[in-house]
């Protein structure tokens, strides 16, 4: 009696659902190929983005000679039918004597992510950035306001929205001793920031005024 190709095994509908799985997660940037290596084909395709075809050639003349020495190849870096940048791995599954029978490759397409990295750097590039004018920001207030609080927050290794009520009283008191409260607006806008009611503001201040 003939023996069964590795890829009729039930372990390979196991490799093909695991393929399934994560190319529905990383959706659409990820191929997940499955190869049989004793009959070097593909067996198992999940989102198609290399154009190859169930039962082609895996083309694995580059396999190391002794797969058992590892369990990954990769991850490495090729190009796809269309130019784009893919960057790959490879895990290789064994059968139930430990020798390698196949082969699952994902193949991730970089190319979107690559393209997204250079938008942001261009968008946040500092040289596009002009000073702020003069005329326009000489009363700002509010500016004055939150680059005080910010760097106060950084030297006491303190976030916004984690202080308690001490916090708030000493921050406020800080902004006090500032001038931040000449600003016509000052208290609502401080009490909004620090979610705090105008009176607990009012009446911070106006302890610090007092003593």
């Amino acid at each position: 009696m003939p023996t069964p190709p590795a890829s009729a095994a039930p372990r390979f509908s196991n490799y093909a659902s695991l393929a399934d799985g994560v190319a529905a997660l990383l959706f659409p940037h990820a191929e997940v190929v499955v190869h049989d290596l004793h009959t070097q084909t593909v067996v198992h395709i999940a989102n198609n983005i290399s154009k190859r075809k169930l039962g082609d050639d895996s083309a694995l003349e580059d396999l190391p000679d002794d797969l058992d020495s590892g369990s990954r190849l990769g991850p490495y870096e090729k190009l796809n039918w269309n130019g784009q940048k893919i960057r790959s791995i490879s895990s290789v599954m064994r059968d139930e004597h430990g020798r390698p029978e196949a082969l699952v490759c994902i193949n991730l397409n970089v190319s979107v992510l690559e393209q997204a990295k250079e938008a942001l750097e261009l968008f946040f590039q500092a040289s596009r950035l002009l000073p702020q004018p003069e005329a326009l920001f000489r009363d700002d207030w509010q500016e004055r306001i939150n680059t005080f609080l910010h760097a106060w927050l950084a030297e006491r290794g303190l976030s916004l929205n984690r202080l308690d009520r001490e916090h708030k009283r000493a921050l406020v008191e800080a902004l006090h001793g500032e001038g931040a409260f000449r600003g016509k607006s000052a208290y609502d806008y401080v009490a909004n920031v620090l979610g705090m009611g105008r009176a607990t503001v009012y009446k911070y201040v106006k302890l610090v005024r007092e003593h």
